[in-house]
C-alpha cells in the first residue's frame, strides 16, 4: 500500500497570468503558498485484475479506459497502470472552494501511481505531468499555478514563460516575519461550492483591457514577493484589495452580493485587504488584517466559517509505504 499527501494552497498575488492564452505571449508570475490542509490518496493492489476507485464515488471496471472519473483515467494511462490497482482518495477540504483541490488531487494520483511502480520522481515532473493531464488531455480552462504549488510546497513566486517552461523561485523571509504573516491572515469558508472552470469559461479570451489587468496582476506578484522579503506586510494587504478589484473587472461570475457586502464589512471593520480565492463565485475569502482589528472584522462576518490553517513547507510527499 502507498498512501500520498499533497497540500492544498493559498494564492496571493498574480492568479490569471498562469493561464496558457496569457503567458504563451506575456510571461505570468504567481505567488502562492502550500497550507497544512491536505489531499490523501491510497493506492493498492486490487484482488483481481480489475480498477476499483473510491472518490465522491465508486468505480469498479475492468479497465483504464473505462474509468469515468477524467483525472484518474488520464493518470493510469500516463503511468502505464491498466489494471490491479484499488486508488482511494480523502481530503480535509472539499473540492470547488479555490483552494486547487483538482490539481492536489492529480499531483497527489500521480506521486502514488509512481511509487506504487517503484519510481522516484520530482516536484517538476509532478506539477508538468498534472498540468499535460488537466490542460492538455482533458483541455480544462485553468492554469498552471495549482499543479506546481501542490508539487513544490512551501512559499513560492512562479514565473510561467512563454516556452512552456516554469521557474520556481522561493520566497525566503524570516521566521519573526512568518510568524507575523500568520497572525494577520484570515481565511472564511463561504458555503459555496462551485466549479473553477464553468466560471473560466464564462471570462472572454484576450482583449486590450483584460491584458493590461493582467500585466498588473503580474507586476502585483512581483511586488508582492518584495513586500514578503521586506517583512512589509501592511503593504501586502494593498496589493491584495487591488488584485481582488482587478479580477472582479476581468469577467463574470467572479463575485456576487453576498461575496461583496462581506469584503466591504471586512474592510470597515479593518481589513487591510482581501480576495476570493481560485476562480471566484464562492469558496473561501482570505484576508490580511492587524491583530488588533482580527476580533472586529470576524464580528463582522460572523456568518462565515473561520478556517485556521498554517503555512505548509513541504509539496506532495509519500507517507506510508507498506512493507
Amino acid at each position: 500500500m502507498i498512501i500520498s499527501r499533497t497540500p492544498f494552497r493559498v494564492s496571493f498575488a498574480g492568479g490569471g497570468t498562469d493561464l496558457p492564452a496569457f503567458f504563451l505571449e506575456h510571461a505570468g508570475a504567481v505567488v502562492s503558498t502550500a497550507i497544512d490542509k491536505y489531499m490523501y490518496i491510497t493506492v493498492n493492489r486490487f484482488f483481481d485484475d480489475r480498477i476499483m476507485l473510491k472518490y465522491s464515488k465508486t468505480e469498479l471496471v475492468a479497465r483504464a479506459s473505462a474509468v469515468r472519473q477524467p483525472i484518474l483515467r488520464e493518470a493510469l494511462k500516463l503511468t502505464g497502470i491498466s489494471g490491479g490497482i484499488e486508488i482511494t482518495s480523502m481530503a480535509d477540504i472539499p473540492g470547488g472552494t479555490g483552494l486547487g483541490s483538482s490539481s492536489s488531487f492529480a499531483v497527489g494520483v500521480l506521486h502514488a501511481l509512481h511509487a506504487y511502480k517503484g519510481e522516484f520522481v520530482t516536484a517538476e515532473q509532478l506539477a508538468r505531468e498534472a498540468c499535460d493531464i488537466e490542460l492538455l488531455r482533458l483541455k480544462e480552462p485553468g492554469g498552471k499555478q495549482d499543479q506546481y504549488i501542490a508539487g513544490y510546497g512551501g512559499f513560492q513566486f512562479f514565473e510561467f514563460m512563454p516556452n512552456g517552461t516554469v521557474k520556481a523561485d522561493p520566497v525566503i523571509f524570516p521566521d519573526k516575519v512568518r510568524a507575523d504573516l500568520k497572525d494577520r491572515l484570515i481565511l472564511l469558508y463561504s458555503g459555496i461550492t462551485r466549479s473553477s472552470g464553468s466560471i473560466l469559461r464564462r471570462q472572454h479570451g484576450p482583449s486590450k483591457d483584460r491584458t493590461k489587468g493582467l500585466l498588473r496582476l503580474r507586476e502585483l506578484a512581483e511586488f508582492a514577493r518584495r513586500e514578503l522579503q521586506l517583512g512589509m506586510l501592511d503593504g501586502l494587504g494593498e496589493i491584495l484589495h487591488e488584485s481582488w478589484e482587478i479580477k472582479k473587472s476581468l469577467g463574470g461570475g467572479v463575485t456576487n452580493t453576498r461575496i461583496d457586502r462581506a469584503y466591504s464589512a471586512a474592510r470597515r471593520a479593518g481589513a487591510a485587504g482581501g480576495k476570493i480565492l481560485g476562480a471566484g463565485g464562492g469558496g473561501f475569502l482570505l484576508l490580511i488584517v492587524p491583530p488588533k482589528k482580527r476580533a472586529a472584522v470576524l464580528r463582522a462576518l460572523g456568518g462565515w466559517r473561520e478556517i485556521p490553517f498554517d503555512l505548509e513547507p513541504e509539496g506532495s510527499k509519500i507517507i506510508y509505504v507498506s512493507k
